[in-house]
C-alpha cells in the first residue's frame, strides 16, 4: 500500500499548522518548509477546510489555523478522508472488472488488511505527531517559545 501524495501533504500541513507558533500560517510558509508545490497544497488545505481539520481566515493578514484541537484530529481518519478515491486494486473501483472476481478471496483479504491499517492509525492523532515540537520546529525553521518546549 502506498499512500498519495495528497495524503501526504495533508498530514505534513497538519503537522506544519500543529507545530507552528502563532494564531495563523500560510499556504506559502507550508510550501517552503516542506519545498512542495504550492498550487498542489492549496488543494489539499481546501479538503482539509471542507472536512473540518483547517480554518481558513480570508484577506490581508489571514491564513491557517486548526479547527479542532490535536487531540482529536485521528490520523487514520483523516487518512480514510483523503484516500477516499485511491483503490488498492482495480476490483475495488466501482464498475472495477477482474476475471476471478466472484471467487476470489484476495480482495476480502486485501479490504481486511487496509482496514487494520486505519484501525491501527486511528490509534494516533496529531498531537502524537506533533509531540517532537521543537524538533519538528528546528527542522522547519519554525520560532517555538521555550514554554512550548515542555
Amino acid at each position: 500500500m502506498r499512500l498519495t501524495t495528497f495524503s501526504d501533504y495533508a498530514l505534513r500541513s497538519l503537522i506544519f499548522v500543529g507545530v507552528a507558533p502563532g494564531p495563523l500560517v500560510t499556504i506559502g510558509q507550508i510550501a517552503e518548509a516542506y519545498g512542495i508545490s504550492r498550487n498542489h497544497l492549496m488543494k489539499v488545505v481546501h479538503q482539509l477546510g471542507r472536512l473540518g481539520y483547517l480554518e481558513t481566515v480570508r484577506g490581508k493578514g489571514g491564513g491557517l489555523r486548526l479547527a479542532r484541537l490535536p487531540a482529536d484530529i485521528r490520523v487514520g481518519q483523516v487518512l480514510r478522508e483523503t484516500e477516499r478515491d485511491s483503490s488498492l486494486l482495480e476490483c475495488f473501483e466501482p464498475g472495477g472488472h477482474c476475471a476471478i472476481l466472484p471467487a476470489c478471496t484476495l480482495r476480502g483479504a486485501l479490504a481486511e488488511a487496509e482496514e487494520a491499517f486505519f484501525a491501527h492509525m486511528d490509534r494516533y492523532t496529531l498531537a502524537d505527531l506533533i509531540r517532537p515540537r521543537c524538533d519538528l520546529a528546528a527542522l522547519l525553521r519554525l520560532q517555538v517559545p521555550a514554554i512550548d518546549a515542555a
